[in-house]
């Protein structure tokens, strides 16, 4: 057999002209589901176009021109017509589309979707008011998703980035294919029930809406929607809204985001303190400046000046009124202290015993007080007083004075 030896633009040369040139691959139709829809700018359409066992790359070039809807959306079904097309330069083999007829407005796994949807959104699981708010400051947080995957490096990363004190438990679970489902329920559980764990990050990197549909699963919307902790929904997508989204407690469209949604910036979180410390002590220093002048305005204040004049001149009244009521108790003190004294100096001259100082003296007749000679007569024994002592004596003869003309 004789050796056959091509360069890579020779065979793709090749292909191309066999592809070209055979019938067989021009002006036929395709039917199936469309997946990975994309409208460029440029006016050209790409997406995938699917059955359940297998992939095509398609190409809507000028898509405009061509009457194509630009409507077009995951999981459509549709009937295309086409041409088989290479491009050599890449060796890139692709169904050139001619034009789009849609066969039905969902595939039939978006079908199932809808229907799900719709009963979860019965039973609350949608609403606003089952929705947890998330924790300001986290001290730890929880992740499922692949422990090998993108997902879970960009988790870490931006975490370290933004404050490197998280801690961070993560639950490796498988996040596509067969058994993905199971481990995203297990995962969502185990968090739970670690006390420590603030909130829990569910999710995984971009990927083909297949790739991805295991968040839309019931068994792990349910998951989402029973947690306890608040927890996040974060699958790596833009346009679609995954039923994981609908139910946690918050979206994100990256694991990445997040992060960003779920912990605060160290750095920002010090500069916002000392901005509100700045702020509160500004307030207190104009505050206090405001008293102070407000204080001072009190104490310029004509009626207040007034009032204290008003309040020195009574008090300086006052001190005349008690120095004047002092004297005047003073003079009737004295006045009434020379009464008694007066008084005093009476009695005491007025006190027999005073009396018989003087060189007076008192006598008695049987113990009563001779008054008139004429009570006495000869013979009776009389007792006559002095300060100093008494005089017993008898009388021997009485002698009446002679009265005086007035």
């Amino acid at each position: 057999m004789e050796e056959r030896i091509y360069t890579v633009s020779e065979f793709n040369g090749i292909v191309k002209e066999f592809l070209e040139s055979n019938n067989i691959f021009n002006n036929f139709f395709l039917k199936g589901e469309l997946s990975g829809v994309t409208y460029y700018k440029s006016g050209h359409l790409y997406f995938t176009l699917k059955d359940k066992k297998s992939q095509i790359k398609c190409a809507a070039f000028n898509y405009k021109y061509k009457k194509i809807a630009d409507d077009l959306k995951e999981g459509d079904s549709v009937k295309i017509f086409c041409d088989v097309g290479f491009y050599e330069a890449r060796g890139d083999f692709q169904i050139l589309v001619r034009y789009i007829e849609k066969e039905n407005t969902l595939g039939e796994m978006y079908q199932k979707l809808e229907d799900l949807k719709k009963e979860l959104e019965k039973k609350g699981m949608f609403s606003l008011g089952n929705k947890k708010q998330l924790p300001a400051y986290p001290k730890t947080i929880g992740v499922v998703t692949a422990f090998t995957g993108a997902a879970f490096h960009d988790i870490v990363k931006t975490t370290r980035k933004r404050y490197e004190n998280i801690n961070i438990y993560v639950y490796s679970a498988k996040v596509q294919g067969l058994g993905a489902k199971e481990e995203i329920v297990k995962g969502i559980e185990t968090l739970n029930n670690i006390d420590e764990i603030d909130l829990i990050i569910a999710g995984r990197g971009g990927g083909s809406i297949e790739d991805l549909w295991t968040f839309n699963e019931k068994e792990v919307a349910e998951a989402f929607f029973n947690s306890k902790k608040p927890i996040i929904s974060a699958v790596g997508h833009e346009i679609d809204i995954l039923l994981s989204d609908l139910v946690a407690d918050k979206r994100a469209s990256t694991p990445t985001q997040a992060i960003e949604i779920a912990i605060p910036v160290k750095k920002d979180i010090k500069e916002n303190i000392l901005r509100r410390e700045k702020y509160i002590n500004r307030l207190i220093d104009e505050m206090i400046k405001s008293k102070r002048k407000d204080l001072e305005k009190r104490r310029n204040n004509y009626i207040i000046k007034s009032y204290i004049k008003e309040i020195e001149r009574k008090k300086e009244d006052l001190f005349r009124r008690e120095s004047f009521l002092e004297k005047i108790i003073t003079q009737v003190i004295n006045d009434k202290k020379n009464i008694l004294e007066n008084k005093i100096h009476k009695i005491i001259s007025l006190n027999p015993l005073e009396v018989l100082k003087r060189g007076y003296s008192i006598t008695t007749f049987e113990t009563k007080i001779i008054k008139n000679i004429e009570e006495l007569k000869v013979g009776n024994m009389i007792e006559t007083k002095l300060s100093n002592g008494n005089i017993r004596s008898k009388v021997e003869e009485i002698i009446i004075s002679e009265k005086e003309d007035n």
